[in-house]
């Protein structure tokens, strides 16, 4: 039976690395980034790298966008173990939450074609993904899927940069290949996600828990 003093240390120990608040964050920021993804998709005027590549295997093959993401990321997960990359639970929330989010998202928006109203769905999906960037990395509890494949090639040797840019062309080169959507929106996204997640992960990274330090 644990004594008073070990409910205290454990209580202690939550209040300081602020589990439920980080928890609370990496979830609201995974169904907003399937919500951003979702309207970015909407507008039809082009998607991120990954959202191409996203498109033509569903374009392909007839499966559900929600569903090529969730197993795109599990797949992606699979080239964690030559990296030497271990998830955390948020990596694991992440290959699920986000492709669901997608889904239930586009199956409710209304098909508009007017290009105002477009121009306002892909600004406003850039803008929410930068602002989930921020809350479900700031959450420190485990890398998503791409982002994991990203450092895990930087940590042997290739700089951050290069290694970003390899897998962003490498993905949108064979999306768009298979059918999927390359516009102005994917220049968009481009040239704002960069900015945005400067300014958003530091704004939503919570104090107070055990890995929290600068953000680069």
């Amino acid at each position: 039976m644990q004594d008073k003093g070990s409910h205290r240390d454990w209580y202690c120990s939550l209040r300081r690395e602020r589990i439920p608040v980080r928890v609370f964050n990496l979830f609201a920021g995974l169904i907003l980034f399937g919500v951003s993804i979702a309207l970015m998709v909407a507008a039809g005027l082009g998607v991120d790298p990954w959202d191409v590549l996203h498109q033509g295997v569903a374009e392909q093959t007839g499966a559900r966008f929600g569903s090529i993401v969730i197993l795109a990321s599990l797949f992606v997960l699979l080239l964690w173990i030559p990296l030497r990359q271990r998830p955390g639970f948020g990596t694991l929330a992440n290959a699920i939450v986000v492709g669901a989010a997608a889904d239930a998202t586009l199956a409710v928006l209304p098909d508009y074609h007017a290009p105002p109203t477009r121009i306002g769905f892909l600004a406003v999906g850039v803008l929410l993904n930068g602002a989930a960037t921020g809350l479900y990395i700031g959450a420190r509890l485990g890398p998503g899927p791409r982002d994991g494949l990203m450092t895990g090639l930087s940590a042997k040797g290739l700089p951050l940069g290069t290694a970003r840019t390899i897998i962003e062309i490498g993905v949108l080169a064979i999306g768009w290949g298979l059918g999927g959507q390359v516009g102005v929106g994917t220049l968009v996204y481009a040239v704002s996600i960069g900015p945005l997640a400067d300014r958003f992960i530091p704004a939503f990274t919570v104090a107070g828990s055990p890995t929290h330090d600068a953000v680069d």
